[in-house]
Formats: structure tokens, C-alpha cells, sequence
């Protein structure tokens, strides 16, 4: 990534370049990167590839001004991180879903960073509706954030009996993250590159029983710590204190104009839904 690439990832976040990778420059980086470059999932349904790899990456998060979703905003934040120092590595998980059943192996990609001021951090800007700062990994008890109340918890038996485990002594075992008490994805502690999660994104992207593929979204954190969200034609702005205003987008062009002001996202027509259905609970 060349200094070129790296201040223009900047300008998209509206970040100057910090002069330490210290918790405090994660953090400003964190909330920027959730304000500025949404979670969405358009280039499945207007038929874009997804490649998971970090030119094609930074090309759409940086050179077009897209989002993504996990993969790929976690993926191009990774290596922005990597480019000003920050310890990263990546890390898979398996995201909760109805009775807590937990979805496909890959399922979700998220980033351990380690700070020079010796944090260690679970950074992700790929969850939609999650914590607005980076969370502490060693940290077992309650982390109050805008986005909730979170924990970082040892994870107990998965359905086939397993805890999973990182490698070498004391690496420990996987770990559930909580949001306001209710799970929301298992965590792998064993690193991981960008490349073992091609499987993971390819069945979000294709398979008739990801959620993905059967509704759209656009939706990113405002600047008052409320949340904007576009689903389909249907508009959502929730306020820092949870209260929602929802109105359905009647017009194609005011369906393209929310697109465009309120997330940055120039599109010559509406995506519409390529495998409309009921969403797989698991996904």
C-alpha cells in the first residue's frame, strides 16, 4: 500500500495520519471508518464481483467510495491498520443466529490489533449494528460503548462438542461476543489471512440461504451516534437513544438520491433483491 493509497483511505475517513499506532489513533480510525464508508451489500444484487483481495479491495473502498461487508470493509481496514503500524491479524468467526445456532465456518472476519502502547483490540468495522470503538480482548468484563453493552467471554462447547483453541500453550479457546447480553458471533483465536475466507464470502454472495442474498442493505453510524439505514426501498434513521423514524422511498430517484447524500454511493439504477425469500436464520 503506497503512501499515495494510504492518504487517500485517510482523506475517505477524514483522518489525518497519526503519528503513533497507539489505542487512541485506533479509535478515532475505528468510528470514522464506521461513519464514512457504509456496510452494504449492493454489489451482490447489481451483480459485481467480490474478490477478496487487497487491491480489488482498496479499488472499491477507496477508488470508487463503496462499502462492503465484512470481508471486505474488515479486509481494506486491515490493511490500512498494517500500512501505519498497527499490529493486525485477522480472525474468523461464526455469527449467532435464531436459537442459537451459530452459521457457516468463515462466516464473519474480524481484526485483533495490537497498539505500540501495548493494547490488544478487537477492531470491527464489518458487523453492521455493533460496537462503535474497538473492544479490549482481555477484558472479561462489561465494555460500555454507544453501540451497547458489550463482553468478551471464554466460549463454552459448540454443537459437535468442541471448543476450538488457538495454537501453542495458553493460546486458550474461542470466544463468544456479547452485545446487551445476547451473543453475536464465536470467535476463532487462531490467525487467519485474507484468502481463507473466499469460501465464507462466496456462499454469502451466491447461496439461496444467505441472508445476503435475499435483501439489501445500506447502512452506516451517523454523526450523532444514531444509524442510518437503507433496506430495499425502506428508510431508517435511528437517534442515539433508540428512538426510529421509518418512511418507505416511493421514486427511484429518491431512492438514488438517499444513495448518493446519505451515503456516498453513486448508482445508475436501483439494485433490486436477486433471490427475494424468507432469510435463513442462520445466515
Amino acid at each position: 500500500m503506497n503512501p499515495a493509497r494510504i492518504d487517500a483511505y485517510l482523506r475517505r475517513l477524514g483522518a489525518g495520519r497519526p503519528a503513533r499506532p497507539t489505542a487512541d489513533a485506533l479509535y478515532d480510525l475505528h468510528l470514522r471508518h464506521l461513519r464514512t464508508v457504509p456496510f452494504e451489500n449492493l454489489s451482490i444484487h447489481l451483480g459485481e464481483e467480490i474478490v477478496l483481495a487487497e487491491e480489488r479491495l482498496l479499488e472499491k473502498v477507496v477508488g470508487a467510495g463503496r462499502g462492503g461487508f465484512c470481508y471486505e470493509l474488515n479486509g481494506a481496514f486491515s490493511v490500512l491498520l498494517t500500512a501505519l503500524g498497527f499490529g493486525v491479524t485477522p480472525l474468523a468467526g461464526r455469527v449467532y443466529g435464531a436459537e442459537g445456532r451459530l452459521g457457516i465456518p468463515y462466516d464473519h472476519l474480524a481484526l485483533r490489533v495490537r497498539t505500540v502502547d501495548g493494547g490488544e483490540w478487537l477492531a470491527d468495522v464489518g458487523f453492521g449494528a455493533h460496537s462503535h470503538y474497538p473492544l479490549a480482548v482481555g477484558e472479561r468484563g462489561e465494555q460500555d460503548d454507544p453501540g451497547g453493552t458489550f463482553r468478551i467471554v471464554e466460549a463454552g462447547p459448540d454443537a459437535a462438542g468442541a471448543t476450538g483453541g488457538g495454537e501453542g500453550p495458553g493460546a486458550g479457546g474461542d470466544l463468544d461476543v456479547l452485545r446487551d447480553g445476547q451473543p453475536q458471533y464465536r470467535l476463532e483465536v487462531r490467525p487467519r489471512v485474507l484468502g481463507d475466507f473466499t469460501a465464507g464470502a462466496w456462499w454469502h454472495s451466491t447461496s439461496p440461504s444467505s441472508h445476503f442474498t435475499q435483501s439489501l442493505v445500506c447502512s452506516r453510524v451517523t454523526e450523532d451516534g444514531g444509524r442510518i439505514t437503507l433496506g430495499g426501498r425502506t428508510l431508517t434513521q435511528t437517534a442515539a437513544d433508540g428512538t426510529r423514524a421509518v418512511r418507505e422511498l416511493e421514486h427511484d430517484e429518491e431512492v438514488l438520491g438517499v444513495y448518493r447524500e446519505r451515503f456516498g454511493i453513486g448508482l445508475d439504477r436501483v439494485p433490486t433483491v436477486r433471490n427475494p425469500g424468507k432469510a435463513n436464520p442462520n445466515g
